[in-house]
């Protein structure tokens, strides 16, 4: 699973939580690669779909680019006396074989991307459930200021009351690791929202 979908750091107007120009901020971090892993079976799904894709639909689409090319070569080897003949007929034609060599060339590269591209599309409804339930958190406790967890410096522990990523997978009813949740209750003093069951699979 790829990052990408939140900005690196997210902005959330303090006036939007506050009446006074002076109040604190308060700042939280988050992850929404950490919470996306969480939800259940989603690795398996993202496996299966996109080994079917790459092995039905991109290799089909490798055969028929490559298919396409070969004819087209072969026709193009065949009439070039009379296609040189004919300035934009060549040119057309030289176009279109460089287009489909250049593909078959960089195949790979442009595999990857589709494979990314696909990924996303599959990934977009849980990180819209994400983006909203962080919206919800934010606005419940009042944070001012979100970092992207991995912009946070290594020798500066926040505390993890202020890690988002376990009150949005809270929020989410997503289960977290056990000495997580221990440790979370613990620094919030039990009056976080509470842990619910596990989501079922499916």
């Amino acid at each position: 699973m790829k990052k990408g979908f939140l900005v690196a750091v997210i902005l959330f107007i303090a006036a939007s939580f506050t009446t006074s120009a002076t109040a604190q901020t308060k700042i939280g971090y988050f992850d929404d690669q950490s919470v996306i892993a969480l939800f259940p079976g989603i690795q398996e799904k993202l496996d299966t779909v996109l080994r079917s894709y790459a092995q039905d639909t991109l290799q089909e689409e490798y055969n028929y680019t490559l298919k396409d090319y070969q004819i087209k070569d072969s026709i193009f080897r065949r009439d070039s006396a009379e296609l040189s003949k004919k300035a934009k007929a060549y040119e057309m034609a030289t176009t279109d074989l460089n287009k489909l060599k250049y593909k078959l060339i960089n195949w790979q590269q442009y595999q990857q991307g589709m494979m990314q591209q696909k990924e996303e599309g599959l990934l977009l409804p849980y990180r819209q459930k994400v983006a909203a339930a962080l919206s919800e958190v934010v606005a419940e406790n009042k944070y001012t200021l979100v970092l992207k967890a991995d912009a946070l410096s290594p020798y500066a522990q926040p505390s993890i009351a202020d890690n988002l990523t376990i009150r949005v997978a809270m929020k989410l009813k997503l289960a977290l690791p056990k000495d997580v949740e221990d440790a979370f209750k613990a620094a919030t003093g039990g009056n976080a929202t509470k842990a619910a069951a596990p989501a079922k699979k499916g």
